[in-house]
């Protein structure tokens, strides 16, 4: 998942968390989890003046930001040392399989 300010948004994307009115974080959401963004649902989250939304998946590089490729690579390095431990295997097996999905890929 990954938060965007909404001009970077485009039709397709899909929000991974609601998206509630900053005066009233409490109450009932704008928009729910699960919604495809559309070009006219994009343009009335502007008039509301909504600024970012979290979208699934990294659909938009911010400059600074790693790669997939390299966050996965960083990830393995973490767990090259106890790569032999056959329950630390599974769990990083587990987390993977959650980082891949996260990212989109």
């Amino acid at each position: 998942m990954q938060k965007i300010p909404l001009l970077q948004a485009g039709s397709g994307m899909v929000l991974a968390r609601d998206i509630v009115r900053t005066e009233n974080p409490n109450g009932p959401p704008i928009c729910g989890k699960g919604v495809a963004l559309t070009d006219s649902l994009i343009e009335r989250l502007k008039r509301m003046e909504v600024t970012t939304v979290t979208v699934e998946g990294r659909p938009v590089f911010v400059e600074g930001d790693k790669s997939p490729e390299e966050i996965l690579t960083c990830f393995d390095k973490r767990f090259k040392k106890v790569e032999d431990d056959p329950l630390t295997s599974k769990l990083k097996k587990v987390y993977r399989n959650y980082l891949v999905k996260a990212l989109g890929e």
